[in-house]
């Protein structure tokens, strides 16, 4: 699920001098005077801004080929459409690399599966959204840019971009790679695989029999884009020779059909079906392929996933390693079991390289690096990434998939794999040694001394919060996007030998207007105890004291709660948390609290969802309200709650269990029953509805609204097609069935999380109205 209300990318610009000092940071004026009219400095407009006040930095960050050059995506008028930029390290400056010539994507000019796609990924991005390196091509530095209007190439030079491959009004590009080489492009049309030989201009299709939306080839199906973060059905091998690609047949999966009640239209125009895998129900059947890059006869692997009969449910990742071997991570129902499955691809045979049985649950993640050359010892082996511990860290391999060693161990994860020198015998990674609220880059021995004892990582990053790290391909350099509560996102690029500052590559002015005129401060990040004694982190969002008097406030509990998702951390969104801000300016306290069952505190913290959805979570908002109220700050009849999509479903499932303390909820496209959610997410949490009907029903929101006293807001769109507006209109069904008030907003033109502004604004307007006389 993993759907907060903040978009997910996080879009930024450039207009600092390139030689202002990467230590003078911008610090919040939280003193200035305030008058009797700053509340009419904070329109409810505010909240809906996008970018994000401070989130104007380069994303998409990545070195060229030959690590001259850096690019990244920018948009210089701080707004969503954004353009390729380079930042050139021996001039020490940036220009212009692409800009779209027909003005790039737009919501209106992108085909409905990459409306879909967008969804998937929480993008929100127009102009350029995502680029390539080419290889080996061209001795120029060069670009490979998908726009709506086809596929277009860029050097350096400063020419005009070449269209290499047009759209065609027909059928669309879809999720265009080029291979390791740079010599050929893949990409999906008609839902077959084609590739395109950039030396010879030839086009080529390489898989046949695809049947619209029952059978495809190379697109990742809908359960592998929202839950399981896999957003391709395709893969390159290393040396560009072969790409596996994934036939996923939907033919057992019913279609769930939404309506357009919005559209004047009826008829198809006014309807659109998906293959909605419930929980408990079947899934789609997929089959893993090879086929040669020039053409040929596909070879499929001894492998299945999905479909009614088959063990291996879920077909989790797929990595080339070295000498053309194919491997594929293969999860079961239960996700209790994962496979990593080794295929020779000339005769599809399969072998088992490695099993990982874990409780409650295994978590997916892309730590799986394949090993080549320096560390003669464990050559063809890889590093795998493993919770047995209870948290997640980083292992050895051989090439036959014994574990011989930890490289990483303790009570803190390792998050992400960023590079290995293997030359050097050192694996780089982002983690959280030095606390759950921050992410760090660090690097540990590839392999240890004989005889010598683990040593623990060396912090390569500087400065408290989030760091987000690039490497360079010489292993030499890299780039550190960072940021905190008191700091909005930075730039830098860093030796990779000590973490020193080498070039400020983009900074924040050292004021930004918004902070000053909107007056916004950072949260107070506090700690409190669960039941039991677990330590849960909190963040409050204080009225001034000086405006709107002493403690007890009117409080909202802004809330998530769901598995795989961190509220509470040190980083600039909580500072330029809108609606929070904009609250605290109304005089009401906000407060965030991140229950067990939420990410980056290992798999026992985040176990304790298991079949406990609705209680555990719930109960630890419960404790943080609780806690509020002896704290002084807040008081009992006073207290509401906010909440999307997993926290849309817990503000209600909080208001209706706890109707005594909390006066009101906002739920934004709840999960109302577990039953109407899809299969990957809610069997890993709740098992199967087959085998724990007690905890289902126990979980549902309805089976306490006869409790529920407060008010409710509901709000949801119609057409959404990840929680289905039937949550809703179930839950509506129960209020009425027990005579419960209740208020209902709803988008019939929007999905998951209305995007239009205007319908942006007006969503703010009624939440702010219902919080007004509610609290």
């Amino acid at each position: 699920m993993q759907s907060v209300d903040e978009s997910k990318e996080k879009k930024t610009s450039l207009k600092r001098s390139r030689s202002s000092s990467p230590r003078n940071m911008p610090v919040t004026d939280s003193t200035a005077t305030q008058t009797p009219d700053d509340c009419n400095l904070f329109p409810v407009e505010e909240i809906v801004q996008s970018p994000l006040p401070g989130y104007v930095a380069p994303t998409s960050v990545s070195f060229s080929p030959d690590d001259s050059l850096i690019a990244f995506l920018f948009s210089p008028g701080h707004t969503l459409s954004r353009k390729v930029f380079a930042f050139d390290l021996n001039a020490g400056k940036q220009e212009l690399f692409f800009c779209p010539p027909d003005g790039g994507l737009e919501e209106s000019n992108i085909s409905p599966e990459e409306k879909l796609r967008r969804e998937r990924s929480r993008e929100r991005g127009l102009g350029v959204t995502r680029y390539e390196w080419v290889k080996r091509i061209s001795k120029k530095n060069t670009i490979m840019v998908p726009l709506p209007g086809g596929i277009y190439f860029q050097d350096l030079s400063g020419s005009k971009p070449v269209l290499m491959l047009p759209s065609m009004s027909s059928s669309s590009i879809i999720d265009p790679h080029l291979s390791p080489d740079g010599t050929m492009l893949a990409y999906i049309r008609d839902y077959e695989l084609h590739v395109l030989n950039l030396l010879y201009n030839e086009q080529r299709q390489l898989t046949y029999g695809a049947n619209g939306n029952i059978v495809t080839h190379g697109l990742a199906e809908y359960i592998a884009q929202e839950e399981m973060d896999r957003k391709t059905g395709y893969w390159w091998s290393l040396d560009g020779k072969f790409i596996a690609f994934t036939e996923v047949d939907y033919s057992e999966i019913p279609l769930f059909r939404i309506m357009h009640q919005g559209k004047s239209s009826v008829g198809l125009e006014a309807q659109e079906d998906h293959a909605y895998p419930f929980a408990g129900a079947s899934n789609v059947k997929v089959r893993l392929g090879v086929v040669s890059s020039t053409g040929g006869t596909v070879t499929w692997m001894d492998i299945i996933c999905g479909g009614p009969n088959y063990n291996d449910e879920y077909l989790a990742r797929v990595n080339w390693m070295h000498g053309n071997v194919l491997t594929a991570q293969v999860l079961n129902r239960s996700h209790s079991k994962l496979q990593i499955l080794k295929f020779n691809i000339k005769t599809g045979q399969k072998t088992v390289l490695m099993i990982e049985e874990l409780k409650p649950w295994i978590n997916l993640h892309d730590c799986f690096t394949p090993l080549d050359k320096g560390v003669t010892r464990y050559s063809g082996g890889f590093i795998w990434a493993s919770e047995r511990t209870g948290f997640r860290h980083l292992y050895l391999h051989d090439a036959n998939g014994t574990c011989l060693e930890p490289i990483t161990e303790g009570e803190w994860m390792v998050e992400q794999i960023a590079g290995v020198n293997e030359a050097a015998g050192l694996v780089y990674f982002t983690g959280t040694l030095d606390g759950p609220l921050e992410s760090h880059l660090y690097h540990a021995r590839l392999c240890p001394d004989e005889n010598s004892t683990l040593q623990p990582p060396v912090r390569l990053t500087n400065g408290k919060g989030k760091h987000v790290v690039v490497l360079d391909h010489h292993m030499q350099k890299f780039v550190d996007i960072y940021d905190s509560l008191d700091s909005p996102p930075t730039v830098l690029l860093c030796s990779l030998i000590d973490g020193s500052i080498l070039m400020s590559i983009y900074e924040q002015p050292l004021t930004i207007p918004e902070l000053k005129r909107l007056q916004l401060e950072p949260p107070e990040i506090v700690q409190i105890q669960a039941n039991g004694g677990t330590v849960l982190y909190g963040a409050l969002y204080k009225p001034d004291a000086t405006r709107f008097g002493p403690p007890p406030y009117k409080t909202l509990i802004s809330v998530y709660g769901g598995p795989s998702v961190q509220l509470v951390c040190d980083s600039w969104i909580n500072t330029v948390d809108m609606r929070a801000q904009y609250l605290r300016s109304k005089g009401i306290l906000v407060w965030k609290l991140d229950n067990r069952g939420t990410a980056r505190r290992g798999l026992k913290f985040e176990g304790c969802l298991r079949n406990n959805i609705g209680r555990v979570d719930a109960e630890d908002q419960h404790t943080g309200a609780e806690w509020l109220i002896k704290q002084g700050l807040a008081k009992v009849g006073h207290i509401g709650l906010y909440g999307w999509s997993y926290g849309g479903y817990l503000s209600a499932m909080v208001l209706a269990r706890f109707p005594d303390v909390f006066q009101c909820a906002v739920s934004g496209a709840p999960v109302t029953s577990w039953d109407g959610y899809d299969t990957f997410y809610t069997e890993k949490y709740m098992g199967l509805p087959s085998e724990d009907a007690e905890n289902y029903e126990y979980g549902s929101v309805m089976h306490h609204v006869n409790k529920m006293k407060g008010r409710l807001l509901l709000i949801h769109g119609m057409i959404d097609e990840n929680v289905h507006f039937r949550h809703t209109a179930r839950l509506v069904n129960a209020l009425v069935a027990n005579g419960k008030p209740y208020e209902l907003l709803i988008f019939p033109d929007e999905r998951h999380m209305p995007r239009r502004h205007r319908d942006r604004i007006y969503m703010e307007e009624r939440i702010w109205e219902f919080i007004e006389r509610s609290l």
